[in-house]
């Protein structure tokens, strides 16, 4: 040992941290052979918690303020150390700082999607991501599970093992809400709540931490989210995919079209032609689809007849599954809805004329009814003959007989 150095371990010091870095929570204040003299100043600031460790044991802990090292104001070490009227200088103590202040930018994730069971969509995996806001809530039990005799600890240290333990946490949430993945994505704000209510759990007696907020955003396959843009999770959300098949079935007739746009801005190009087949592939699909539902649909006991809205004329057939509905506008109210026949019905009754305005799903507003396609061939007949019938141009009358 040098003479300089032993004079600076024999000078009455100052044993602070002023580290302003805080991504690190924990930092061991260095001394010559760990020893510190009666009398020496201990300054703890603001967001730190200083702990004296003798011999792999927990002693004092101070929180912010300034102190003088004495017998009075160490009770643990004076027991530990057996001092009964002081103690001579000087003794040898290990001072770790821990940094109680939040750590704001700690990112995580989940490195493999997890399985949902959805009502809907059947087995869909759902990949999250978000914020986590964590400080040190207990540096003792930090120190002893955590730091253990490193000379310091950045908030990298401790994020890989949140990661791990907010994933974990993320599944068994998931699994004990029950959710579809709609309402998943729908109440994201409430679920990271609940999240880190999982985490806390976790994390607390085990590495002293505290979870003070998580932040979640739910990721859905790529195929939903495109069945969402284009109107389908509004059915969906109304009372399930089956029960929706005209949305189905116009999300595939507009890929579709998009594909024979395509086509015809790139002839030859492949490209196109591998949309078209996945849109041909789509409308199976909504199809077999559709087989499934009539096969799922309740049989009706027999003699019994279920019971469906009356049409303006009264007791036409039930709609079939998926059949186009209009609202109607009938002396300032809107009726409905009505299938094709009722609304024939109500052209037949002077009910509904060329200039009443309806509305389908589907239409971007309230159209005058002989402007709509489906609809303009219901004011397309012909007048119903006269009687006696007149007879045809260039035909002679029957002849009289005498």
């Amino acid at each position: 040992m040098g003479l300089m150095d032993k004079l600076r371990g024999e000078i009455v010091d100052i044993i602070e941290w002023l580290e302003d870095d805080r991504s690190k929570l924990a930092w061991r204040f260095p001394r010559y052979q760990n020893e510190i003299k009666n009398g020496a100043q201990l300054i703890v600031r603001e967001g730190q918690q200083a702990v004296f460790v003798y011999r792999g044991q927990l002693a004092d802990r101070f929180g912010p303020g300034a102190y003088t090292l004495t017998t009075e104001n160490m009770p643990i070490m004076s027991t530990i150390q057996g001092w009964k009227h002081g103690f001579n200088s000087p003794f040898r103590s290990e001072v770790y700082f821990i940094n109680t202040r939040p750590i704001t930018d700690l990112r995580w994730g989940t490195a493999n999607p997890v399985t949902v069971r959805d009502p809907d969509f059947k087995m869909v995996q759902v990949r999250a991501n978000g914020l986590c806001v964590v400080r040190v809530a207990d540096p003792e039990i930090f120190l002893r599970e955590v730091i253990g005799t490193d000379s310091s600890v950045d908030s990298e240290e401790i994020a890989e093992l949140l990661r791990r333990v907010i994933t974990l946490a993320f599944s068994d949430m998931i699994l004990q809400t029950g959710l579809g993945v709609i309402d998943l994505q729908g109440r994201q704000v409430e679920l990271s709540d609940r999240l880190r209510d999982f985490v806390q759990e976790r994390v607390d007696d085990e590495f002293g931490l505290k979870i003070d907020s998580i932040t979640m955003n739910i990721s859905l396959p790529e195929e939903i989210t495109q069945a969402m843009t284009r109107g389908v999770a509004r059915g969906v959300e109304e009372g399930g995919w089956v029960n929706n098949l005209g949305d189905l079935n116009r999300y595939q007739q507009a890929k579709a079209a998009d594909a024979m746009t395509a086509a015809a801005n790139n002839p030859g190009g492949s490209g196109a032609m591998g949309d078209m087949m996945g849109a041909g592939m789509g409308l199976a699909m909504a199809q077999q689809m559709g087989q499934m539902f009539n096969q799922q649909q309740p049989q009706q006991p027999q003699g019994q007849y279920q019971q469906y809205p009356q049409g303006p004329a009264g007791g036409p057939p039930p709609p079939l599954p998926g059949a186009q509905l209009f609202h109607v506008e009938v002396n300032g109210a809107a009726q409905g809805p009505w299938n094709m026949q009722q609304v024939a019905d109500a052209v037949r009754a002077g009910q509904v004329t060329a200039a009443t305005l309806v509305w389908s799903n589907g239409m971007a507003g309230w159209t005058a009814a002989g402007q709509v396609p489906a609809l303009a061939s219901l004011f397309n007949e012909p007048p119903p003959l006269p009687n006696p019938v007149p007879p045809l141009p260039n035909q002679q009358p029957p002849q009289q007989q005498p």
